[in-house]
């Protein structure tokens, strides 16, 4: 795969918000669903979510920036840095100490020195070391298992509860899902061996779910917010109150400040769903009823308030 960065269109100074913002960009422009005539929207869709796996992870970003593992999240082989002798000589009882002696001598001609012996030379000094597995490509793997997709609905409360959710894959299979902390909607999660077998003992390959997030009457989510809308009664509004609101976990206690104009909006800090650096917030948007039966005495003050507002 390529560069996870490169893919996100982001650099490598880019913080957490900025990695965040540029795959939920990319991920609505590239998803299958508005490229059913590109053949390969799948696999683009499918690369973008790796690459986030990686870069909206924290300990896999610098696990990745170090070179521990590669753009597939796979462990990078870590045995030949000195190779090259670039960074401050040979180091003792290292590699950088050997004299390869592709053009003729050196420890690994032939055994009498020179090229075309019996040891191997050139461009079977991986054979040398490590047997015909590393032969320049020449003896091949067998083919990995294909990959196979699926599509996951969640509701927002199973998203803050972190709930787990049972699936049955195109291969037959039933496996339980744990949401992943600031799933996205569209975002596709890989779960690795659990396609099709591959041929010959290879690994099988793996599944992808798309995650869908079920429309909700009440809510709406951004990120790891949630957005409500909550009616509240004219005097409740005027005076001031203490009123319950529901969140995706329950119902709490949301003090309305006197004097509130509708349409404000009230933030209760860690009542959203959760994330990979802490739980979101429900922003609560007030909206005030009137009476739904006519008070005289509420006409009568809104008709002197009318005529005091337009006397001159």
């Amino acid at each position: 795969m390529r560069d996870p960065y490169a893919i996100l269109g982001v650099g490598k100074s880019a913080d957490e918000a900025e990695i965040k913002k540029a795959f939920r960009k990319r991920a609505k422009a590239l998803h299958p669903d508005r490229n059913t005539s590109d053949p390969k929207a799948q696999d683009k869709f499918a690369e973008l979510n790796s690459a986030y796996e990686i870069l909206g992870d924290a300990t896999k970003r610098a696990q990745f920036d170090r070179g521990e593992i590669d753009a597939e999240g796979k462990p990078r082989f870590q045995g030949f840095e000195g190779f090259g002798g670039g960074h401050g000589g040979p180091r003792e009882g290292g590699f950088e100490s050997f004299s390869f002696g592709f053009g003729g001598g050196g420890p690994f001609a032939g055994r009498t020195g020179r090229p075309g012996g019996d040891s191997p030379g050139g461009d079977d000094i991986f054979s040398h070391l490590f047997g015909e597995a590393m032969r320049g490509g020449r003896q091949r793997r067998p083919a990995k298992g294909e990959d196979v997709t699926s599509t996951l609905t969640v509701t927002v409360e199973d998203i803050a509860s972190e709930a787990k959710k049972r699936i049955a894959l195109p291969t037959g299979r039933e496996v339980e899902v744990m949401i992943p902390r600031g799933v996205a909607d569209g975002q596709i999660v890989r779960l690795r061996g659990l396609g099709h077998p591959g041929s010959g003992g290879s690994e099988a390959g793996d599944a992808l779910l798309t995650i869908r997030i079920a429309p909700h009457e009440r809510f709406t989510v951004e990120a790891t917010d949630v957005r409500l809308r909550q009616p509240v009664e004219l005097e409740d509004a005027i005076l001031g109150a203490k009123i319950r609101v529901q969140t995706p976990t329950g119902a709490v206690n949301l003090n309305i400040p006197a004097q509130t104009n509708s349409g404000r909006t009230l933030r209760l800090r860690g009542k959203g769903l959760p994330g990979k650096s802490g739980p979101g917030d429900l922003l609560v948007t007030l909206e005030i009823k009137l009476p739904e039966v006519i008070d005289e005495d509420l006409l009568d003050y809104a008709r002197k308030r009318r005529e005091a507002r337009v006397t001159p």
